[in-house]
């Protein structure tokens, strides 16, 4: 199951104690204050990573703690700090604080780091409290809690190419033709209910993410049909392929639903790149095939597609010439 929001809670450790000490030496009744500070409490930060697709791993480990900071000791020794926390997150994970949804970062790059949660400070000694006053001061501070907060993860799949169409349009399986993806793939709609990605090998020493986002609707755009759960993952997209089925009675309506339905969603979304493709061609007769894409032509051309051409999964027609459009696709993203 594919999982792209999860509520987790994170707790920093606490700082330590600091030390009430006097120097104890030969000869030396009454040695001076000689307490530590205690340490840092350990912090939880989140940590970005390209080896996680999914926030599945959150739906069994909902609490994350960072250890406590040591207390401190004589002869001026600081205690030592917590151990920190680093959970790693998949790129494209929006980390917001719960309740009030205020966002806390954006993970986009492996390796990125978000610290959610501060160790506290570790308690002053009673080294530093002497005075001129009282040389030999009896007190020292306690070590400050850390933080805690409830924390909510979105994901937002991050992918060059997706892939959108209407409920069984073929596109999970095109990309499973395409990629090493293994969709879900069935006779009926919504059959994906969840994104899926995939690595094309482009050629050119080229190579993109491919995401099959599931089907739009009519009124997707607001949530009808889970719509909006489908759309934000589309949002970090570099470009679209528009895909119809090419035996639709009408796919210059088809388009313009999709077109109408990422529009009212998002003001970036109209402005990627995109071309359009007319999926299971072997439904249909070479003829209409070819009057389908040139009855297509115009419309694209005033949308602004890059391109329109029509393909088969299943019996592989039209894919070559789908990769070099693809790669025509992605040479025209911004990377």
């Amino acid at each position: 199951m594919f999982l792209d929001r999860a509520e987790i809670e994170v707790i920093a450790g606490k700082g330590g104690d600091g030390c009430v000490s006097t120097r104890r030496e030969k000869f030396v009744p009454r040695g001076g204050p000689d307490g530590g500070n205690g340490g840092r409490g350990g912090s939880v930060w989140f940590e970005a990573t390209d080896q996680m697709t999914t926030l599945q791993d959150f739906r069994y480990k909902r609490k994350y703690k960072a250890g406590n900071g040591a207390p401190g000791a004589g002869s001026r020794r600081t205690g030592a700090d917590g151990q920190d926390v680093v959970v790693k997150v998949p790129c494209g994970t929006l980390v917001y604080e719960t309740p009030g949804d205020k966002l806390l970062g954006d993970l986009v790059e492996p390796g990125q780091r978000l610290c959610v949660a501060a160790g506290g400070r570790g308690g002053k000694g009673n080294w530093e409290f002497r005075t001129a006053r009282n040389q030999t001061p009896m007190k020292a501070q306690a070590g400050r809690p850390g933080e805690s907060r409830r924390v909510r993860l979105d994901l937002k799949l991050l992918a060059d190419i997706g892939l959108v169409g209407e409920p069984n349009a073929g596109k999970s399986t095109l990309l499973g033709t395409l990629t090493a993806a293994k969709p879900k793939v069935a006779d009926y709609p919504f059959t994906t209910l969840v994104p899926n990605l995939g690595i094309i090998d482009l050629g050119d020493f080229h190579s993109c993410t491919l995401a099959d986002i599931p089907g739009l609707i009519e009124g997707a755009s607001g949530g009808k049909g889970l719509g909006h759960d489908f759309l934000r993952h589309i949002e970090r997209t570099r470009a679209l392929v528009l895909l119809v089925d090419v035996s639709a009675p009408d796919p210059e309506a088809v388009l313009e639903g999709l077109r109408r339905e990422l529009t009212a969603y998002g003001n970036r979304l109209p402005e990627l790149p995109f071309a359009v493709v007319l999926s299971k061609g072997d439904l249909v007769t070479d003829e209409d095939r070819a009057s389908a894409v040139e009855a297509l032509k115009p419309w694209c051309e005033a949308a602004g597609a890059v391109d329109v051409l029509a393909i088969s999964s299943a019996t592989g027609e039209g894919l070559p010439g789908l990769r070099k459009l693809l790669l025509r696709l992605y040479n025209t993203t911004d990377r």
